[in-house]
């Protein structure tokens, strides 16, 4: 294995399937156990990239749990294969639905991978610098993980190190505070002590960098309601200046030009390796296909948003497929696969969480307040004149401007239900769509397989509602 991207599932357009990880489902092919690998630098390395490649495999958890439970795809009535799809969609689901058992395996799976890692490398006799790095690769991807099952289920049971069967089975659900400590506290080490690289080169590059700890550490100050620590470490990675806005934003997305200044953080793939493309997301296979849009996000953009045509369909040559330009690339002719990458942070997220963090600390309408100088610059690169923030008459008013951007911004990018629940916005965008929903709905119920495995509601109990 000589490459970040490895073991990567297909994914073929939006009928994804998870991986059916059981818990403790966690050597790839080409690792040994722990006792036998885990001695050198590159042993690590390669126990680091197996940690990057269970990322690889939850696309379901960006297109599921966040695009079809928002209100920009939906399904008008389940077909074959999309029943658990269309419950979350309908805001239906039940503990039994098998996407988020899939991916409450796959999630833990993960964390399991880099505790693997992170139960050895002190111990390990290698250059300081690069032991370093690698114990913080796998702190950021455990704690993205973590980040992704918090805001998907709230408070999970966490665990800091490898443990047997018996072992978790007496792990209960972590508290409030222990989420907090573990999601915030190992990104606030990673960053405090510049544990990670501003920068890779060769094959390194794409490997989590310290401005993409901060970028989620941001997200995750504000995800916990502690918008003045988001805006400080959100200002010190702007002021860094080692990442900027493209001019043109179908730049951003153009997979000649991947890892440019606007990435903070992606998910590699390689169509030209087997095993390391992947499948057609969001396609068509002919232009008067549902496309399962709703009629928000037809209607969200004025014509004249250059936003807008990231959504339109182009055809693959030499196939009968059909991709958005977010996600264009031509089919690898030997693995039949795309190697586009699924950004998870960039640029323009981080100027509009500034923004936010900025207006929960102290409202300003004045439109040269930094609030609205970085939603603007945002709202400006789409082509468009700066929104007039001194009509915004509250902190709620400035929110909702900045949520509706995020939305043109982030379309099928796995941002918008977890950015309508952050910001407030989930019920009126469900209610736009049709479904009154409670308070209980903002997060989804526990996997029914992990409670009957655990067996003990003093330890694992299910979300309120459920």
């Amino acid at each position: 294995m000589k490459k970040l991207n490895i073991l990567i599932a297909g994914f073929m357009m939006l009928g994804l399937s998870s991986c059916s990880d059981s818990f403790f489902d966690l050597k790839p092919n080409d690792q040994v156990t722990r006792d036998q690998i885990y001695k050198t630098e590159n042993d690590f390395k390669l126990a680091v990239n197996a940690c990057y490649s269970k990322l690889q495999t939850q696309m379901d958890f960006y297109i599921e749990m966040c695009e079809f439970r928002s209100d920009e795809l939906t399904l008008d009535a389940p077909t074959a294969g999309t029943q658990d799809r269309y419950d979350i969609d309908q805001f239906k689901e039940v503990a039994s639905n098998g996407i988020l058992d899939n991916l409450w395996a796959n999630f833990n799976n993960g964390v399991y991978r880099c505790n693997l890692v992170l139960a050895s490398i002190d111990n390990a006799t290698f250059d300081e610098t690069k032991k370093a790095q690698y114990k913080a690769e796998a702190m950021f991807i455990r704690s993205l993980t973590y980040f992704n099952m918090y805001r998907s289920w709230g408070c999970v049971p966490i665990t800091y190190k490898p443990v047997t069967v018996e072992e978790s089975l007496t792990i209960g659900r972590a508290t409030e505070q222990q989420m907090y400590d573990m999601i915030v506290g190992q990104l606030e080490e990673i960053v405090n002590n510049n544990m990670l690289p501003k920068k890779y080169t060769g094959d390194d590059i794409g490997r989590a960098t310290l401005g993409a700890a901060k970028a989620l550490l941001g997200k995750a100050y504000l995800t916990f309601g502690k918008p003045e620590m988001a805006a400080k470490v959100l200002k010190s990675l702007i002021e860094d200046n080692s990442h900027s806005l493209l001019p043109n934003i179908a730049d951003v997305f153009d997979v000649n030009n991947k890892w440019n200044k606007e990435i903070l953080f992606a998910i590699r793939y390689n169509k030209t390796v087997e095993g390391e493309g992947h499948g057609a997301w969001y396609s068509l296979s002919n232009l008067s296909d549902n496309n399962y849009r709703t009629e928000t996000l037809n209607k969200l953009y004025t014509v004249d948003d250059k936003r807008a045509e990231m959504l339109d369909y182009v055809k693959v040559p030499g196939v009968n497929v059909y991709l958005i330009k977010k996600f264009y690339d031509e089919r690898d002719a030997t693995n039949r696969t795309y190697g586009s990458e699924n950004i998870l942070l960039r640029y323009s997220d981080v100027l509009l969480m500034y923004a936010e963090a900025l207006n929960e600390v102290s409202f300003s309408n004045s439109q040269t307040s930094e609030q609205a100088k970085a939603l603007n610059k945002v709202h400006e690169r789409a082509g468009l004149t700066p929104i007039d923030v001194t009509k915004a008459a509250d902190k709620a008013t400035f929110r909702k401007l900045i949520e509706v951007e995020r939305q043109k911004e982030f379309a099928y990018e796995g941002q918008r239900w977890f950015d309508a629940v952050r910001l407030g916005g989930a019920k009126e965008a469900a209610l736009n769509e049709g479904h009154e929903i409670q308070d209980y709905q903002m997060v989804f119920p526990i996997p029914s397989s992990e409670l009957e495995r655990i067996n003990n509601t003093d330890l694992l109990w299910q979300n309120a509602g459920y």
